[in-house]
């Protein structure tokens, strides 16, 4: 065989090779809308439900996906266009899993509306239990700390920025860490959602309004359930109480530069648009198509009368109405997106 004719075998072999390779690789799903939860209770239908169920079964996501970086099993529908995602609570688990997604060659997100969509703990002075807010900023906690009880006695609290030398500074210090502290989700996008669902009546129960009625002196608290606009502030602490809630009114107030009001805390937002943010640069998925949706399964402060550790401590009345209210505000703007794509796959509804 000559050297001509053995070069031209190899080249073959490798053409061969190649082509097999490229027939090997699917082409991605190109996925409309993404649900991301943050746990589950057992299994996915027809046991006690967690942040997923509902919408695995009433979006009819039956077909499951092997997801080896996440925490659980991956679930699509049978067009392949909605995808739903348990990332695992608290905000390591969130970063992580919404990154491996976010990687993942199998899905083409480009084009995708992600839906971060959970139960939290609300704010009594501005909603109640089973209420669902939609989020204009999602604010984190890089923050500094010390016992309160070694707090100068004038102190708030024992929590202030870095770079600040006492709580609640007029102006956010300059600091390397700010910048994890503030996300800033599309405004138009989130007006929109809220209008969409602002009329919405949200389901109640007997033993919730029961509870909801011990608020005296917080009407917000005392009302049944209802939809607004309103930020999250995302901890790792499962913070309670009337102290730690006026730490969090302040801190949201601050990073936000007066424009953002908190109403629910949680323990993922911040992780999830860390991760959003990243995958944006790299042309990954589309942060303007970001929504942040959070309902109210129990409040962040105490009823009057009683204090923080029982208020904490006590089993919560709210989560299967917030779970109600979870999926049906975020499934009456999805539902409208996707029945709308031949405009919102080009154009984000409210722009």
């Amino acid at each position: 065989m000559s050297l001509r004719i053995h070069r031209f075998a190899i080249f073959c072999l490798i053409a061969v090779g190649i082509g097999s390779a490229a027939k090997a690789q699917p082409k991605p799903w190109p996925i409309r809308a993404v649900i991301v939860t943050t746990f589950e209770i057992g299994n996915d239908t027809g046991d006690t439900p967690g942040e997923f169920q509902l919408w695995v079964e009433r979006e009819h996501l039956t077909e499951v996906i092997d997801f080896p970086g996440g925490v659980h099993p991956l679930r699509t529908n049978a067009g392949h266009t909605v995808l739903g995602m348990v990332s695992g609570t608290t905000l390591v688990n969130a970063t992580a899993s919404m990154i491996t997604l976010g990687l993942d060659p199998r899905f083409d997100l480009t084009r995708a509306y992600f839906l971060i969509n959970g139960i939290a703990g609300v704010d009594p002075n501005r909603g109640s239990i089973g209420s669902a807010a939609w989020a204009s900023f999602v604010v984190g906690d890089v923050v500094r700390e010390i016992d309160p009880r070694e707090a100068p006695a004038d102190w708030p609290y024992g929590m202030f920025p870095v770079g600040a030398t006492a709580p609640n500074p007029a102006t956010v210090p300059s600091a390397p860490w700010t910048r994890s502290n503030l996300y800033v989700l599309n405004p138009k996008l989130a007006a929109w959602a809220f209008e969409q669902t602002r009329n919405l009546k949200l389901g109640d129960d007997p033993a919730v309004a029961a509870f909801r009625a011990g608020y005296a002196g917080f009407p917000n608290a005392q009302r049944p359930p209802f939809v607004l606009m309103g930020d999250t502030f995302a901890s790792d602490y499962f913070w309670h109480g009337k102290i730690l809630n006026q730490f969090a009114e302040d801190w949201v107030k601050l990073y936000t530069g007066g424009k953002g009001t908190f109403v629910m805390t949680e323990m993922e937002d911040s992780g999830f648009m860390n991760a959003l943010e990243r995958l944006d640069r790299m042309h990954r998925v589309d942060l303007q198509r970001v929504m942040v949706l959070r309902t109210g399964s129990n409040y962040s402060a105490e009823r009057p009368g009683h204090t923080a550790v029982e208020s904490l401590t006590a089993p919560y009345v709210g989560r299967n109405i917030a779970l109600e209210s979870a999926w049906l505000c975020g499934s009456t703007a999805l539902h409208w997106i996707l029945s709308h794509w031949d405009k919102t796959a080009a154009q984000v509804p409210g722009d």
